[in-house]
């Protein structure tokens, strides 16, 4: 298994109509991307300053898996069009499992 963990941080600007939106692109994903095989996001809990503010969290059973799910042209689109112009800091990590 191929795991991809990604936190963000939104611009202090940001709506939550807009970060209502990410998620719900979001959720959408593992019914359009055969790839995913697990998928978890979330809203940080608030019980920690200086966390990042969301997370995703995908499993993918090969290395292959996880670049068609990067790649997809419907994951590009919500990255473009709904994350990056609310995003002000992003981290990611891609490991074995």
């Amino acid at each position: 298994m191929f795991r991809h963990v990604v936190l963000f941080t939104w611009v202090a600007g940001a709506t939550e109509e807009q970060k209502a939106t990410v998620e719900a692109g979001l959720r959408e994903l593992p019914g359009v991307i055969p790839e995913i095989r697990r998928y978890e996001i979330g809203g940080d809990a608030g019980i920690s300053p200086g966390n990042y503010e969301f997370a995703v969290v995908a499993d993918f059973d090969s290395e292959e898996d996880y670049v068609a799910y990067r790649d997809h042209p419907v994951h590009r689109a919500l990255i473009a069009d709904t994350i990056r112009p609310i995003l002000a800091n992003r981290a990611a990590v891609q490991y074995v499992i």
